[in-house]
């Protein structure tokens, strides 16, 4: 099962990188737990994003686009990083997350989400459109 582990922002990661002394305590910490997740197999993929002032969002209304510069409102519900983990049920996606060390300075969340696998699909996903799903994912993993 593959699970995504958004590291929900705060006001402190909307504001930037912590100072340098703070920054390598968290450094230190979070390599020790990546470098714990990547030998057990687990991690996929990961990495921080940089604070919402330096994204943007794309709306959609039917046919009309419309760009919106960052930053965005209502912190609590901004990412500020993530993992892909490849885990066998959401009982050891939660194991994994309640070992790792507080990603931000003050109080954080982390939160869990389950991505669709083709079979949650159904009769919906043809074979064809199967095939076609899984050449991409093969050529995205450089087979």
């Amino acid at each position: 099962m593959r699970v995504m582990v958004f590291v929900k922002a705060t006001e402190d990661s909307e504001k930037g990188l912590p100072p340098t002394e703070e920054m390598t305590e968290m450094f230190e910490a979070m390599g020790k737990f990546n470098e714990e997740l990547v030998n057990a197999g687990v991690m996929v993929d990961g990495d921080g994003l940089k604070p919402s002032s330096a994204g943007k969002r794309i709306a959609f209304d039917g046919p009309g686009r419309t760009v919106i510069d960052g930053p965005f409102a209502e912190t609590r519900e901004l990412v500020a990083g993530y993992w892909v983990w490849e885990v066998k049920d959401m009982d050891e996606a939660v194991a994994w997350a309640k070992r790792c060390p507080n990603p931000m300075p003050g109080p954080s969340e982390l939160e869990i989400r389950p991505f669709y696998e083709m079979e949650d699909f159904g009769d919906a996903l043809t074979p064809e459109l199967a095939e076609r799903e899984q050449q991409l994912r093969d050529r995205l993993s450089g087979q």
